[in-house]
C-alpha cells in the first residue's frame, strides 16, 4: 500500500473528494470512510493527512473560498475606472448565479457550518475581507462592503429564481449602489 509520501495528489484528492461529497450530500454526509471511498484513497489515509473531520472540513472549505476569490479576482483584477468596475460586478453576479450548481450549494453549507461554529464563521470572514479588497481597488470601503452583501444577495436570488431576472436589473442596482 502505498503511503501520503509515495503519491503526493492524494491530500489533494481528498479534499476534492471531500467538496465533492458535500456538494452531493452535505456537511451532515461526511465521514472518513465515504471520504476516502470516493477519493480512491486507503482509510488510514484519512487519518494522516487530516486530525479529524473538522481539519478535513476547514481545509476543504477553505479551498472553496479560494476558489470563489478567484472567480472576484478574474472579473475585477483587469478593471479600468468605474464604469468598467461595475461592469465587472455584473458579470461576476451573473457568472456566480449561472455557475456550477456545485458551488451554489458549498456556499450554503459553508453559511450554515459559519452560523453555527466560529471557526467557520472565521473562515467566512477571511472570505469577505479578502473579496471586499478586491471591490476597494475600485470604489470606497463602504461601498465595497453594500456590493460584497449585493453581490451574495443577487446571486441566491438569481442562482435560486425559477425565472432569473435579466443583466438590466443587475446593472441597475450595482448602479445604484455605486453612484453618490
Amino acid at each position: 500500500m502505498a503511503t501520503g509520501h509515495t503519491d503526493p495528489q492524494r491530500r489533494e484528492r481528498i479534499l476534492a473528494a471531500t467538496l465533492d461529497h458535500i456538494a452531493d450530500e452535505g456537511v451532515a454526509g461526511v465521514s472518513h470512510r465515504k471520504i476516502a471511498a470516493r477519493a480512491g484513497v486507503p482509510l488510514g489515509s484519512m487519518t494522516y493527512h487530516f486530525k479529524g473531520i473538522d481539519e478535513l472540513l476547514r481545509e476543504a472549505f477553505a479551498r472553496f473560498a479560494g476558489h470563489v476569490v478567484a472567480v472576484f479576482e478574474r472579473h475585477l483584477d483587469a478593471v479600468d475606472g468605474p464604469e468598467q468596475a461595475r461592469e465587472a460586478v455584473t458579470g461576476l453576479i451573473h457568472a456566480l448565479s449561472d455557475g456550477p450548481r456545485r458551488d451554489l450549494v458549498l456556499t450554503h453549507e459553508l453559511y450554515t457550518l459559519a452560523a453555527r461554529r466560529p471557526e467557520y464563521r472565521e473562515l467566512t470572514r477571511g472570505w469577505m475581507i479578502r473579496s471586499r479588497q478586491l471591490l476597494e481597488k475600485h470604489f470606497d470601503p463602504v461601498t465595497a462592503r453594500q456590493l460584497d452583501a449585493l453581490i451574495e444577495g443577487l446571486t441566491l436570488h438569481r442562482a435560486l429564481d425559477t425565472t432569473p431576472h435579466d443583466r438590466n436589473l443587475t446593472s441597475e442596482a450595482v448602479k445604484r449602489i455605486t453612484t453618490a
